[in-house]
């Protein structure tokens, strides 16, 4: 390490449902730093998988979407001697969340003629479901890292 690593700040737990991972997904949906537009879509997606659902709750559903979207191993690039290798390594916590709340945010805006808000609670119930594009991508992710086991030994 070259310098000093980043001092993590304490992030505060949402209004509604107290939770700080409902926090990170507001952030992640927050563009140009509206963040009430972006409670307003993530408590809105929520509402309607409540209503979609009314067997569960909401929290929950979101919770082992987030659980199932998680990537245990992703690919970085590394250059030995001028060739350029994946080598798979493995993701540590922190990084698992934001990448699956990436990956939920970025595939419910790229669903196209709907709303946001019913956009991200399509996508957060079909990764509750193991099903969708957040889920394929975490799927795609670790078949990158098992196909280049061969380069593992190039982890540093």
């Amino acid at each position: 390490m070259r310098r000093r690593s980043a001092v993590k700040r304490e992030l505060i737990p949402d209004v509604k449902y107290n939770s700080p991972l409902v926090a990170r997904l507001i952030n992640t949906v927050m563009t140009r730093g509206k963040k009430s537009t972006a409670q307003r879509i993530v408590y809105g997606a929520f509402d309607l998988i409540k209503a979609k659902r009314p067997e569960q709750d909401a929290l929950e559903v979101f919770l082992q979407a987030v659980e199932n979207v998680k990537p245990k191993l992703e690919v970085k690039s590394r250059r030995v001697g001028g060739a350029t290798y994946q080598v798979p390594i493995e993701v540590d916590a922190e990084r698992q969340v934001a990448l699956a709340l990436r990956w939920i945010t970025s595939f419910s805006r790229g669903r196209k003629g709907r709303s946001m808000m019913e956009s991200l609670a399509g996508e957060l119930m079909d990764a509750f479901d193991n099903t969708g594009s957040s889920i394929k991508k975490k799927e795609d992710t670790f078949k990158m890292a098992q196909a280049n086991k061969a380069f593992a030994h190039y982890r540093w």
